[in-house]
């Protein structure tokens, strides 16, 4: 059976819906939610929804780009995981097996597709963290166009560098963590990293060659 990550959604909604009317009581701790959902509970999964929905949605953002595609993802993300819920065996933390199915999710659409990702999409879609009203304009530019030129690099990465970049430098995954995700060996984690970051920081100069090039 397969289901729209839309009807999913609306379908978990209802459900806890109704069972707020009818006075039922939803489980409370993730392993009896986990339980509860492997039981065919919707409610349920639709807690774990809820309560996941917006931290995978800010990492899916820095390695897919733009809102739209990282809701996307996310939703595809929540339907492959209700549909395998079963066979999560709780070896690692419930969030580092979705994140995990995400992931393999972002990259899958993202060789399907390879659309480049426009720096103005970028600049509106990934947003920046809000600054205080006293901060020179200046240095508050300056933090803008390096936030885009760090975007524009991680954009011409491969899709497997972007994604070990983002779970240790923005997600702040250790490296235990990001093999479980990625699934592979830590040894090959930390020599992807450091290939990584040596290529970011090699289109990094290349940006920074391009912009004084069109002074």
């Amino acid at each position: 059976m397969f289901l729209t990550a839309h009807t999913s959604a609306r379908n978990w909604e209802l459900s806890h819906s109704a069972m707020r009317l009818n006075g039922a009581s939803v489980p409370q701790t993730e392993a009896q939610l986990i339980q509860a959902a492997c039981k065919g509970d919707t409610t349920a999964f639709g807690s774990l929804v809820r309560k996941y929905q917006d931290r995978l949605c800010t990492a899916l953002l820095h390695i897919c780009g733009t809102l739209e595609e990282a809701e996307d993802v996310a939703q595809e993300a929540f339907v492959q995981a209700y549909l395998k819920l079963s066979t999560f065996a709780g070896q690692s933390a419930f969030y580092t097996w979705l994140y995990r199915i995400a992931v393999n999710a972002a990259i899958s659409r993202r060789r399907r597709r390879r659309e480049e990702t426009s720096v103005d999409a970028n600049r509106e879609s990934f947003g920046l963290e809000p600054h205080d009203d006293a901060e020179a304009a200046e240095e508050r530019l300056l933090r803008e166009e390096r936030a885009v030129q760090v975007q524009r690099a991680l954009a011409r990465l491969s899709d497997e560098h972007r994604a070990i970049l983002v779970l240790r430098e923005i997600e702040d995954c250790d490296y235990d963590q990001i093999a479980q995700i990625l699934n592979l060996p830590v040894g090959t984690v930390r020599s992807r990293l450091h290939r990584a970051r040596l290529q970011l920081k090699e289109q990094l100069d290349l940006i920074l060659g391009e912009i004084s090039g069109r002074h």
